[in-house]
């Protein structure tokens, strides 16, 4: 069982690639921060002050500018989330998340992808008001109760 999202970013796949594995920029659109650059086989500690949380991922696959695999969940017994990136021309690319591993059995199976779903769509209409826009204070505006 798994949950895709896509959008269509009107930047380079270079440029979008960059938002996520550099450090510098993720806190501008996704988490607060994250301790590292993301390479194949590192692992990687996110934070977001906004909801108090941190959280480890490992980086099971990195193709530049094409795509990121990581891991994240507890013991390693997470979901795999795989982010591609199809660039149509020099300008426009299409960002697509998937992320694997729900359980079809779960009782809360639904309300699981829905809130995954919610956060994947949100996190991409930061990427794409930073990438596009400059805006980079959308991060922290999901209210999560």
């Amino acid at each position: 069982m798994n949950n895709v999202t896509k959008m269509k970013i009107f930047k380079p796949a270079n440029e979008v690639f960059e938002a996520f594995v550099d450090p510098t920029k993720i806190g501008n659109f996704w988490f607060t921060s994250s301790s590292e650059r993301w390479e194949q086989g590192k692992m990687i500690t996110l934070r977001y002050v906004e909801y108090n949380a941190q959280l480890d991922i490992e980086i099971k696959e990195i193709e530049g500018n094409k795509k990121i695999v990581f891991q994240w969940g507890a013991n390693g017994e997470g979901h795999i989330v795989t982010i591609t990136l199809n660039e149509l021309d020099h300008s426009t690319t299409i960002i697509e998340v998937n992320e694997a591993g729900f359980d079809e059995n779960d009782e809360a199976l639904i309300s699981q992808l829905l809130d995954n779903k919610e956060g994947w769509v949100f996190m991409l209409t930061c990427l794409k008001g930073y990438l596009e826009f400059g805006a980079n204070q959308l991060r922290g505006g999901l209210v999560k109760d």
